[in-house]
């Protein structure tokens, strides 16, 4: 039961990434370290069905709730509290580094994987950082930009440190969003979560045949984009001399405390499992 709870926790977490600006779910994923299956079971899904579905059924029940909870909270924590929330998650990633590092170099690690680290992150970052100063856009509002929207919600899934929630800031439709799921709005939420599971359905097995293929440097890359992912949202428009600042190292410290007390959960299951 406490397992369960682990990874109901952990999919709100997740869900979080879908609707946050400048979080990522698949990054997310990664760090808590459901990605792999996520990703196998999607590319599979025929294999070991029973097994997975009941291993995925808190994490998916986790994640819907984590986008309703904070499509419900969103507007109201990132207007009055942005800065603190953000180190908050920060913590977390923190926390759980170390983890993801291990996890990383499971199959081995020789120089060539620390330059895909560094090169992964110049590149994602550089990508994140100018793609956040687009312009800001308006994209009208029907089911074929809904199913668009979803698309970029299961490329979230897919590729760890891709915020869809950015762009959804970028084409305006991020506020309709929120409100459409928090007002329970079928005509945005139905081709939402279609677009996000056809885009997760059709990208799994090629994500999960590189993981075969190259376990080690795939991880690596993913590692680097989770970086770039993490500094993006660090708050840089924040008085840091401030005592404000203390509150924001306190959210940061809970966070790794939360990150880490995760990691040392879930190790210890699978050594129970072994």
């Amino acid at each position: 039961m406490a397992d369960w709870f682990l990874r109901f926790f952990k999919g709100i977490l997740i869900g979080s990434g879908f609707i946050l600006p400048g979080v990522s779910g698949g990054a997310l994923a990664a760090v808590f370290g459901v990605y792999e299956r996520i990703i196998s079971f999607f590319a599979h899904v025929t294999k070991n069905f029973k097994e997975n579905v009941l291993y995925l059924i808190p994490v998916g029940a986790g994640g819907l709730t984590g986008i309703f909870l904070f499509s419900f909270v969103v507007s109201y924590f990132l207007g009055a509290y942005e800065v603190q929330i953000l180190w908050l998650f920060i913590g977390c990633i923190l926390g759980t580094l170390p983890t993801l590092w291990e996890q990383a170099g499971r199959q081995g690690r020789q120089k060539k994987h620390i330059a895909l680290i560094l090169i992964s992150f110049v590149i994602g970052f550089a990508f994140m950082y100018y793609g956040e100063r687009m312009s800001y856009g308006h994209v009208e509002q029907n089911v074929a930009t809904w199913l668009l929207a979803g698309a970029l919600i299961g490329l979230g899934i897919i590729i760890p440190g891709f915020s869809p929630s950015n762009f959804l800031l970028y084409m305006g439709m991020y506020k309709a969003m929120a409100d459409g799921i928090k007002g329970l709005d079928f005509m945005v939420i139905i081709p939402l979560f279609a677009g996000a599971g056809l885009t997760v359905l059709l990208l799994s097995k090629a994500v999960n045949y590189i993981f075969e293929k190259a376990y080690a440097g795939l991880f690596h890359i993913i590692l680097g984009i989770i970086l770039a992912s993490t500094v993006m949202i660090v708050p840089t428009d924040f008085n840091y001399l401030s005592m404000g600042t203390f509150i924001c190292l306190f959210c940061c410290l809970l966070g790794i405390a939360v990150g880490k007390w995760m990691c040392a959960l879930e190790k210890k299951y699978k050594d129970e499992e072994r």
